[in-house]
């Protein structure tokens, strides 16, 4: 989860009060976040320096507080404040409302349709009359970096840039221009570079190379110029020096480029709802006008407030509680969310601005359990829990397979094409396998369609062993099969092995009749379709003559057999071998 760094007496003059340690991480347990760390500024340098020093009185304390991931609006002491004190009932939820100015008088953001081929969307805001302090401004700046690493994934998905209003002109264009013709001097630079040549500039730069890639190649980079054709940025690696903040800014020009909408209208939010406290309205941003070359516009941003019913059975009934509608709407007010009592008996949830994580009614009574305390929730001993049907055959055999001197191994799940199908002499018609994308190396290429590979290296890697060596294991390989929403199955498999002096060939059959007369099978003659018989098959990882496939009520469900020596070559295994791999959910 993010860890957020606030100074100790800075978050208690927010909070306004102090507390003992042990009072604060009580607070932070409460809330659903933890106090990870309690440093100093100073701690942090001579560890990242390995220095050894004693501590000095003076030196700052620094709370390193863990928050959800999810919960981008307690990335910074602003946020993380303010949630507290509504936590604590000392403060309203705050209402964050648009400036009331008319559409004509709106700042204007142009976008060209040039930018569509590399970054597309671009949401924009203002907040007037900021008064930043020294630990308000860097809380600013920190914010944004957290937000970089985070929901905008290290600026791919979105990137933020801030400037001084006062020092640009408006309209603003959204364009794509080859590097060539964008000419404008970087932030804490004073030299005028081309975006070409700011690119290998940075190559040498420790925070801003990490972000060169995501444009670089592209015949055009995107860019943002206000009416006089100055350059606020460079989205995403850096903003001009132009129109830098500083202390004395007072109106803040917030623009957020972006490949997902969705994530910029979100990160817009968090930014102009923590820092709107700062501002000589408070909590009131005023909006801007984004254009698009085909006419469309859109104003952000977007603060309006969705309605969400949700059931107090659910709620209850999920947490394990007993709770009244009021109870849980002052809960949930407790967590910034807004709630009251429907007509029809549910509770209606006003989710603000501030809480994009709130997207389904176990969003809610996830809220209101945090706000109850999962200490307070009663404890109980769960309903009688039935396993799964095939979870329940899968233990039976397991066992079954035990008793007969088999040991059973666990194999990657994951595997390389060659070892699922070159291997085996196996060829692959695109079918079966599902593959993985961008695979870290060539031994995790695809989910395996059998269990033999997984079970033939153990061998290979323990020929070593005494003989005869007796293996199994029961396991899910994954198939692709287009009636499933996600383009694949998993199937329950069993395979077992026998490596000694001969091939064991009648013991692997004897194993398929054990599990057989386990699960209550009979064995009938060919056609027969009330139980399961043998018949000959034609495998290319067998011995011709040596294998047989398994039919169970007239479906084939596995095929047992000496290994071929050639597949036994391939994975190095001096001995003969016997293998049988069938499928456990047709048992059922």
């Amino acid at each position: 989860m993010p860890t957020v760094s606030v100074g100790r007496d800075r978050l208690y003059a927010a909070l306004g009060r102090t507390y003992t340690q042990e009072e604060f991480e009580e607070v932070c347990f409460s809330f659903g976040i933890e106090l990870d760390d309690v440093t100093t500024e100073k701690a942090i340098i001579r560890k990242e320096k390995h220095l050894d020093a004693e501590v000095e009185e003076d030196e700052e304390v620094i709370y390193k507080i863990e928050v959800p991931a999810n919960r981008y609006d307690l990335l910074c002491l602003e946020g993380l404040a303010q949630a507290l004190r509504v936590f604590s009932r000392e403060e309203e939820i705050p209402t964050y409302k648009l400036a009331n100015i008319s559409k004509e008088s709106m700042i204007k953001m142009h976008v060209k349709p040039e930018t569509s081929s590399i970054r597309p969307h671009v949401v924009c805001a203002v907040l007037r009359g900021v008064t930043f302090t020294e630990g308000s401004y860097n809380s600013f700046i920190d914010l944004q970096d957290k937000l970089h690493q985070n929901i905008c994934r290290r600026r791919t998905l979105v990137a933020i840039g801030t400037h001084d209003l006062d020092t640009l002109q408006a309209p603003f264009t959204y364009e794509a221009l080859p590097p060539s013709s964008i000419n404008f001097v970087p932030l804490k630079q004073v030299k005028n570079f081309r975006a070409d040549e700011l690119i290998e500039f940075y190559r040498s730069d420790l925070k801003l190379k990490k972000f060169l890639h995501i444009i670089e190649n592209s015949p055009v980079f995107p860019v943002l110029y206000d009416h006089n054709r100055i350059v606020l940025s460079l989205p995403p690696i850096i903003n001009g020096a132009h129109s830098a903040i500083n202390l004395k800014t007072k109106n803040v020009f917030i623009e957020c480029t972006a490949t997902d909408l969705t994530k910029a209208k979100i990160v817009l939010n968090t930014i102009v709802t923590a820092f709107s406290a700062y501002c000589e309205r408070k909590f009131e941003i005023e909006p801007v006008e984004v254009i698009y070359s085909d006419g469309k516009s859109c104003v952000y941003p977007d603060l309006s407030i969705y309605n969400m019913d949700v059931s107090l059975s659910y709620i209850n009934g999920t947490i394990g509680v007993s709770l009244e509608a009021e109870e849980v709407t002052d809960l949930l007010n407790r967590m910034q969310l807004h709630a009251e009592q429907s007509i029809s008996g549910n509770i209606t949830v006003f989710v603000p601005p501030t809480r994009s994580d709130i997207l389904h009614p176990c969003d809610v009574m996830e809220d209101v359990a945090i706000a109850y305390g999962y200490n307070n929730i009663p404890k109980r001993s769960p309903a009688s829990l039935k396993p799964l049907a095939l979870n329940e055959l899968t233990d039976h055999i397991k066992l079954e397979i035990a008793m007969t001197g088999f040991t059973e191994v666990l194999t990657f799940i994951l595997g390389s094409w060659r070892e699922n199908f070159a291997m085996l002499n196996r060829k692959d018609d695109k079918s079966k396998a599902v593959v993985v994308g961008n695979p870290r190396s060539s031994d995790f290429e695809l989910v395996r369609t059998s269990l033999m590979p997984g079970v033939l290296k153990t061998v290979g890697h323990n020929k070593d062993h005494p003989k005869p060596i007796k293996i199994f294991e029961v396991g899910d390989i994954a198939l692709l099969d287009e009636r499933k929403d996600v383009g694949a199955r998993n199937q329950r498999q069993l395979a077992a092995l026998f490596c000694g002096a001969s091939s064991g060939f009648e013991l692997i059959h004897g194993l398929v009749d054990r599990v057989m007369e386990a699960i209550g099978a009979a064995f009938v003659p060919i056609s027969d379709h009330t139980g399961y018989f043998i018949q000959p098959s034609d495998e290319p990882e067998f011995l011709p003559g040596r294998q047989a496939s398994i039919i169970y009520k007239a479906k084939h469900i596995g095929t047992f057999g000496i290994v071929h020596p050639e597949v036994l070559n391939n994975f190095d295994i001096p001995d003969p071998c016997s293998f049988v791999e069938l499928d456990v959910e047709s048992l059922l």
